[in-house]
């Protein structure tokens, strides 16, 4: 792999000079160091012939730590009622450029994600290499949703999730993040990764599942009391963590 850096934001009545962090992947095999390093997958220049990942605050199960909750037992109960199964298929036996899939897809990422997303960029998503399997679900035999991850050894990438919108009593969507968790538990895999932890809308994922850590830039951090904090706060920060509080900065690092 290799890890660069790009000139940021500049503020030098506080001297804070940013630089955004890189990683350009040059080997399969690499990916679970890749993500262990704090990187997810950068898919917003659709030019980049690299697979490009970018150093963030993102989220990870560590599975030898994880436990049912109870959200987890009532929305499987609930959901119940429809009959639901899903299946893993690996992307040599999926067919990701079908044009219904695509449709389906792009309906569903620009009625739920934040910002719209062109077709030219959920293809360019989807021809990633590093993507190996799609999890499709169904409910009463009908496909109901499908989760495009990452997987390599130990490590699994829940990287995009696209479901029905039709039935919110249901939870699908929460659903299918349990279900994919627990199949990586079940088969013996180490880490499940959910992508970014920002803002507090993003906070569902920290209410709902147990053995979760956070990267804060430099490792693994399981206080999730300090995530929460984190996620209430950000867009507020004037100058970086470290000038905020320099020694508990410090201490956290054991300095």
């Amino acid at each position: 792999m290799k890890i660069f850096r790009s000139e940021s934001f500049v503020d030098y009545k506080t001297y804070t000079f940013n630089y955004a962090t890189y990683c350009i992947k040059e080997k399969k095999s690499e990916l679970p160091e890749i993500y262990d390093k704090g990187f997810l997958p950068y898919s917003n220049n659709t030019d980049l012939k690299v697979e490009t990942y970018y150093l963030a605050r993102s989220l990870r199960i560590e599975l030898s730590d994880y436990k049912e909750t109870s959200e987890n037992r009532r929305v499987d109960r609930k959901i119940q009622e429809i009959n639901p199964s899903f299946e893993v298929i690996p992307v040599k036996d999926f067919n990701l450029k079908d044009p219904v899939f695509l449709s389906y897809c792009f309906d569903f990422a620009n009625k739920r994600f934040s910002e719209p997303i062109s077709m030219n960029r959920l293809e360019y998503i989807f021809s990633a290499k590093s993507v190996s399997h799609v999890f499709r679900f169904r409910a009463d035999g009908k496909p109901v949703g499908y989760v495009i991850a990452i997987i390599e050894n130990d490590t699994l990438h829940y990287w995009f999730a696209f479901f029905d919108l039709d039935n919110p009593k249901y939870s699908l969507g929460k659903w299918m993040m349990f279900s994919v968790i627990r199949w990586a538990f079940e088969n013996d895999l180490s880490y499940v990764y959910l992508g970014t932890c920002y803002g507090e809308k993003s906070l569902y994922k920290v209410r709902d599942f147990k053995g979760l850590s956070y990267f804060d830039g430099n490792q693994w951090v399981k206080n999730v009391k300090s995530l929460k904090l984190k996620c209430r706060a950000d867009g507020n920060f004037v100058v970086d963590t470290f000038k905020q509080d320099t020694d508990l900065f410090l201490e956290n690092l054991n300095v």
